[in-house]
C-alpha cells in the first residue's frame, strides 16, 4: 500500500502527484500519479506553506481489525492524509476549488500489529506474571525464563511488570503497540513540536 506522497507537480496544467509506494518485501517504488487539473496560476507558494484555516486536512481512516489507522508507518508512527486548499486558494501553480488534493500531511498515529492485546496482557501480567506468562506473551523470552525460575523476580518483579504494563511503558518486543478499541484507555505520550500551542499567560 501506499504510505507516503513526496511532492506534487504542475506541468502543462495538470497536478501531478509524484509519490513513494511502500510495497511487499520493503522495496520502494516511485511513480506519478494525476491528482486534478490546473489553472494557469503564476503563484510559487507551496501547499504545504499554507497558513491555518487556508485548507482542512481528512482524518486518518481507521481499520476495524486493528483499531487504528489504515497504513500506519511502523518506522515513523506517522500516516499521510490528504489535504485540500480552501476554494480560490493559489500554491503549487495551481487555483483550487476547495475539493481538489493539495498535498498531503503525516499525522501521528499508533502502529498496529493486532496480535498483541493490552486486556490479555495485563491480565497475565496480573495473575501470572509471576511465572512470566507475561513477558513470553510480548515476545522476551529471556526475562519470562529469568522471572519463571525466580518466581517473579522473587514477586517484586512482577509488581513492577504490572505497573509497566498498566501505564503501557513495555510493549511488544516486534515495536509495535498494543491492540486497543480505538476509544480505549491507551495512555498518550505527550511531546511538542513546531505545531505546539502554547496558551499565553494572562
Amino acid at each position: 500500500p501506499c504510505v507516503h506522497m513526496s511532492k506534487m507537480v504542475c506541468q502543462r496544467s495538470i497536478l501531478l502527484t509524484v509519490f513513494t509506494c511502500l510495497v511487499l518485501g520493503g522495496k520502494s517504488e516511485t511513480g506519478d500519479m494525476v491528482s486534478t487539473h490546473c489553472s494557469n496560476v503564476c503563484s510559487d507558494t507551496k501547499c504545504k506553506k499554507l497558513l491555518p484555516g487556508q485548507y482542512w486536512c481528512e482524518e486518518p481512516r481507521i481499520s476495524v481489525e486493528t483499531q487504528s489507522a489504515i497504513n500506519c508507518s511502523g518506522s515513523t508512527r506517522t500516516v499521510a492524509v490528504p489535504c485540500y486548499p480552501v476554494k480560490g486558494s493559489e500554491c503549487n501553480g495551481c487555483r483550487f476549488n476547495g475539493t481538489e488534493i493539495g498535498f498531503y500531511h503525516d499525522v501521528s498515529c499508533y502502529y498496529v500489529t493486532g496480535r498483541y492485546d493490552f486486556g490479555i496482557t495485563l491480565c497475565l501480567s496480573v495473575f501470572l506474571g509471576f511465572l512470566g506468562i507475561d513477558r513470553f506473551y510480548l515476545g522476551y523470552p529471556a526475562i519470562g525464563l529469568l522471572k519463571l525460575s525466580t518466581f517473579g523476580f522473587f514477586l517484586l518483579g512482577s509488581l513492577i511488570d504490572i505497573v509497566l504494563i498498566a501505564a503501557q511503558v513495555v510493549g511488544p518486543s516486534d515495536g509495535s503497540d498494543y491492540y486497543i478499541p480505538y476509544y480505549g484507555p491507551r495512555m498518550v505520550h505527550l511531546t511538542e513540536n513546531a505545531e505546539t500551542y502554547y496558551k499565553p499567560i494572562d
